[in-house]
């Protein structure tokens, strides 16, 4: 079964989700494109070699560009030759650059869409299940510095994203895992039914790549993130609620430089978030505990160093959420119904990390 979920953006796009897609990237190209840059890391070299095969074969000429895997491949230098590549290869505004790849890859192919000529379109192929949850979908793109990740990016909505489920089956189950946060978080903030899907059994359907469960589970994410970025496209109000998690997460990645997984990462930042709203006194102590079930269940951390907290502290205020010297998180009132904490007093954060650092 093939699902389309529209987004409403500065252009109206189709988010597809189903098995055996290929075609649906060619067909996403359409005619009129001359030049096609088919971005990708290295361990996709063999099916971005038969989508490039498949591109010649509609007529178009085919650049394409292996790029470091992972977040090895969001720095300037790796953006800097990106762009010598197209300048070499004449590309205009009428051709179309593809990323193939996990959340990395699409954030970069999606900035060299939108700094090449002041924007050219994308398609987002995502090839992980954080890709298509959420790196993908949105129009959020960018590369990481050393003072932080994602801090230079532009908004740039993608022609389509096309989320073929069969790419899974190939992904690392560390990987597999770690992408499901990005798919509880979208239950935490809005769609309930996700986190009850996963408490059905455990977990167990959430992992198999091949089940009809997560199948759902990957529509129901991408429909949550639909409806907010078309409500919110750059951010301004509701959209920060995606976010959810993304506070310590963030700084988490940027101590570990880079070496955590973000959706691990993501999982120790919801717990926080749990954490800090209970000690505000805005959530109940049993849908924390409900925060700790669900994600062990999937088998993702729900702690972190106790010795990391003033290196996590000082990176939370690069936070790109962060107003001046205010940090502002995305905290749950009840499970479903997300809020804003705006300045919380320096003893709640000790208090709510302390609560599951180790």
């Amino acid at each position: 079964m093939t699902t389309r979920i529209t987004v409403t953006a500065e252009h109206d796009y189709d988010v597809v989700v189903g098995r055996g897609l290929w075609d649906e990237v060619t067909r996403a190209v359409g005619t009129d494109p001359r030049r096609v840059a088919l971005i990708h890391p290295r361990p996709l070299s063999e099916p971005a070699a038969a989508l490039a095969d498949s591109l010649r074969a509609g007529g178009h000429e085919v650049l394409v560009a292996e790029i470091p895997d992972g977040e090895a491949a969001k720095t300037v230098a790796v953006l800097s030759d990106l762009w010598a590549r197209l300048g070499q290869a004449a590309f205009t505004r009428q051709d179309i650059v593809i990323g193939l790849g996990g959340g990395a890859t699409t954030d970069l192919a999606g900035f060299l869409a939108a700094s090449w000529l002041r924007g050219v379109d994308v398609i987002q192929v995502p090839t992980t299940l954080l890709g298509m949850v959420d790196a993908a979908v949105g129009g959020k793109t960018g590369i990481n510095t050393a003072e932080g990740k994602n801090l230079v990016g532009a908004f740039h909505s993608p022609r389509t994203v096309v989320c073929d489920l069969d790419t899974l089956t190939t992904l690392p189950p560390t990987d597999h895992v770690a992408g499901l946060a990005e798919v509880v978080k979208a239950g935490f903030i809005a769609d309930t039914r996700i986190l009850e899907l996963v408490e059905g059994d455990a977990g167990a359907s959430a992992r198999d790549a091949r089940s009809d469960v997560l199948a759902e589970l990957v529509a129901r994410a991408v429909a949550v993130k639909a409806e907010v970025v078309s409500a919110d496209l750059r951010e301004a109000g509701r959209r920060e609620f995606l976010n959810y998690g993304h506070t310590l997460a963030h700084a988490i990645e940027l101590v570990e430089d880079f070496r955590w997984r973000h959706g691990d990462a993501v999982a120790v930042g919801m717990v926080f978030a749990a954490e800090l709203a209970h000690a505000a006194g805005r959530l109940e102590a049993a849908d924390v505990q409900r925060h700790r079930a669900v994600l062990t269940a999937l088998g993702l951390p729900t702690s972190y160093r106790q010795d990391r907290w003033p290196q996590l502290r000082e990176a939370m205020n690069r936070d790109k959420k962060t107003r001046g010297s205010t940090l502002r998180f995305v905290v749950l009132d009840a499970v479903g119904r997300p809020g804003r904490l705006v300045g919380p007093d320096e003893s709640l954060l000790e208090t709510a990390y302390a609560a599951l650092a180790t």
